[in-house]
């Protein structure tokens, strides 16, 4: 997986490339075809933000998260994507199902 962590107004130390990449990773264990994550990190005033790109399947999933502190930025960061890779890959089970999920008769 390669991961693309790009600062607005903020210079992206090795510390936080490492704290993002380490926090990525965990996406990996529920959907192992993620090959590349675009991840922008940037300041506003007193509000630091954390955004990324997931392209999964010919679609992007996306994330945005603000918060004063940049590590508790990128933790609800990947929450987020966390969320929203495991309802993709749900998506994608239930309409490759073998039709025992029949609608009920009215």
């Amino acid at each position: 997986m390669q991961v693309n962590v790009n600062g607005h107004h903020i210079e992206v130390t090795k510390a936080l490339r490492d704290y993002v990449t380490s926090k990525l990773e965990r996406l990996e264990r529920h959907f192992d075809k993620v090959s590349n994550i675009d991840v922008i990190l940037s300041v506003e005033k007193l509000v630091q933000k954390a955004e990324a790109t997931v392209p999964i399947n010919g679609n992007n999933v996306f994330a945005f998260a603000e918060n004063p502190d940049m590590y508790a930025a990128i933790d609800a960061l990947v929450d987020k994507l966390d969320r929203q890779i495991i309802k993709r890959k749900e998506k994608l089970t239930d309409h490759r199902t073998d039709g025992s999920h029949k609608r009920a008769q009215l």
